[in-house]
Order: structure tokens, then sequence, then C-alpha cells
């Protein structure tokens, strides 16, 4: 090892291979390599890092894949240059939030195999980040700040104790592959739709009952979804209470309609009352008159075709959410919404 370590000090190397070599700590003369920028050290027993590597200012790869670190070590805050992190099969609990507001320039991040329940917020700073995986931990939420990282083209989120994900996980809008299988997850949120570019979605082996409104609208090439609750096309009686709208629906509704309008007094108007507008902004629309309203009224399912709605191979065939407006649509003839039955 240390023979490896004075050959690349002569050579002027800008990398250095040290893994599975048995090493419980990092030679402190690695700090010595200036001009280091790949850095290999995974399959040891490291626990921790010497301070003496913030030196290593153009390290852009550092491999400490197979260790026994239990939490990310502080001094890889200070390696500005890095773009590559690889902390997979540790035993690391604890991510500080200011090593991760000090890897802006961060492009791969592995997480994988640890024992990790939370990302902190300092997540954001990850301007750069396109490859995000935390396979294998015990990730109880999903940040909001994750929504801040718009470059991200791959996350993996599966074999946690995710129950939910975030809306602002759909401002990822350069997200290809979405991967959260064998969670808790009971719903996705809606707006997936936003993700254009998503081709890859694996949410096998969780507790959903049916797809978020307009999913079938992706332009998705793999879906994984087996194991699941979903509903099934089952005849049931129901009955339908009375309409009885109040009057805050009853004046959402006339303002979405307005809103519409472009060139009427409501629209230009709206703008000066934000708070109205954030109200508003939960909105949806009825998935047969296409009438705004504010609070959901009814709660549909229809089902969806992957091969001929979707155009994939799959001859699978899913529940897709829906939202009507009112009874009086759900009653007209000629569509194929079902109200969903709750047990």
């Amino acid at each position: 090892m240390a023979e490896s370590v004075i050959r690349a000090l002569y050579g002027g190397a800008t990398s250095l291979n040290l893994s599975s070599r048995k090493m419980n700590e990092v030679p402190r003369c690695v700090s010595r390599l200036a001009k280091l920028s790949v850095l290999l050290l995974n399959n040891n027993s490291i626990s921790a890092l010497p301070a003496e590597l913030l030196s290593l200012q153009h390290l852009a790869e550092l491999n400490l894949g197979n260790n026994a670190l239990k939490v990310v070590p502080a001094v890889l805050g200070h390696l500005d240059s890095l773009k590559k992190l690889y902390l997979f099969s540790n035993q690391i609990t604890v991510v500080p939030p200011e090593v991760m507001g000090g890897l802006q320039n961060l492009v791969v991040l592995n997480l994988n195999h640890n024992q990790i329940q939370r990302l902190p917020p300092e997540m954001k700073s990850l301007k750069k980040l396109q490859h995000l995986s935390v396979l294998d931990n015990k990730m109880v939420e999903v940040p909001v700040e994750l929504g801040h990282l718009t470059r991200l083209s791959e996350i993996n989120l599966t074999s946690n104790n995710l129950s939910c994900l975030p809306q602002q996980l759909y401002q990822c809008r350069e997200l290809t592959k979405l991967y959260v299988a064998r969670n808790k997850l009971t719903s996705l949120p809606e707006g997936i739709v936003a993700l254009t570019k998503l081709q890859v979605l694996d949410v096998a082996g969780n507790k959903l009952s049916m797809f978020p409104v307009e999913f079938q609208l992706l332009s998705l090439k793999e879906l994984h979804c087996e194991g699941n609750r979903f509903v099934r096309c089952e005849p049931m009686s129901s009955v339908q209470d009375v309409e009885v709208l109040t009057l805050k629906e009853l004046v959402a509704r006339f303002v979405l309609r307005e809103d519409r309008n472009r060139s009427s007094l409501v629209h230009k108007m709206l703008p000066h009352y934000p708070f109205l507008t954030a109200l508003l902004a939960n909105g949806s629309c009825c998935a047969l008159c296409l009438g705004p309203f504010l609070t959901t009224w009814l709660e549909c399912v229809h089902f969806v075709s992957l091969k001929k709605d979707m155009k994939m191979r799959s001859s699978l065939t899913i529940p897709v959410r829906a939202l009507l407006c009112s009874y009086k649509c759900f009653n007209t003839e000629g569509h194929s919404y079902y109200g969903a039955a709750t047990r």
C-alpha cells in the first residue's frame, strides 16, 4: 500500500486505487497527491477520514463503498471539485447538513445499503446532481427540497419505509428514471404528468390503489407495478348524496371559470390577491365537462390499457384516478368512469 502511494506521489498520478487493501484508515500521505482526481478506497474497513484530505482540491471521484463509516465524513464538505461520491454498504445513519451544503458540483451520489432515515434539507445545494441512489435504507420521508434539484435524471429510493412522496418531486423535469419499489406508498402525488421525460417508473411492492390523474399521458417505456392493492372493476351498489355546494365552492368555480378568459376583469385582478391565487392553485378540472372546481367532489377511476393507450409492450390494464365535478356529469351516458368504492 505504501509503495502504491509513493509511486503515485513521484509519478504525479491523477488516480490512486487503494481498494481491497484491508485498511482501517487512510494513509495521511495521500493528502500530498495534490493532482489526484480519482481515489478508490472501497472494500476496506475505514471508519473515518483524515482532515488532511481537504488538500485534494482536484478530487472529482471518491469511492468509499463497503467500509465501516457511520456518518458521512465532514471533510467531504470541503472537496468542492467532487463530482462522483460512492458511500454504499457502510453503516451510515446520519448525513450531516454541512457536508451536503459543500458538495455543489456533485453529479452522482450513491448512498445505497446504509441505515439512513432522512436526507437533510441542505440537499437543495446539490444543483448539478443527476443521479441519486438511496436504495435499501430506512428512509421515512423525502425532503421537499429535492424539487430544487432540477437536473436529476435518475432517482432510486427502492426498499425504504416511505409512505408518501412530496409533490415537489415533479419539479425535477429532467427525470427519466424513478425507482420507488418496495416501500409503503399508498398513492403517488398528483401532477406526475409534469414529468414529460420519464421513461422508467418502478412502483412494485407498494400499497397503491390507483395511479394519479392523467397518468396515461406519460410517455413511459417501462412500468413495474406488480404487488400493489389496485382497485378492481367490480360492480357494487352505491348511494348518491344530494349535491349541495358550499358558497366557497360556488365562488371558487366562478372565479376559476372567469380566470380562463384572459380578457376578463377577474383574470386581470387575480394576481393582486396572492392568497386567493394560492388557494385556487389547488383546483382541479372535471374529466368529463372540463369545468374547474376547487374541492374534489367525486373521485372516480378509469381503466387504462398500457398497450392500447400508452403504446407500451405490456398487455396490463391499470386503474387511473379521475375527478368529476358533479353527479350530473357522472350520470351522463357514454363515459368509462367508475365511482371508486371505499372499503
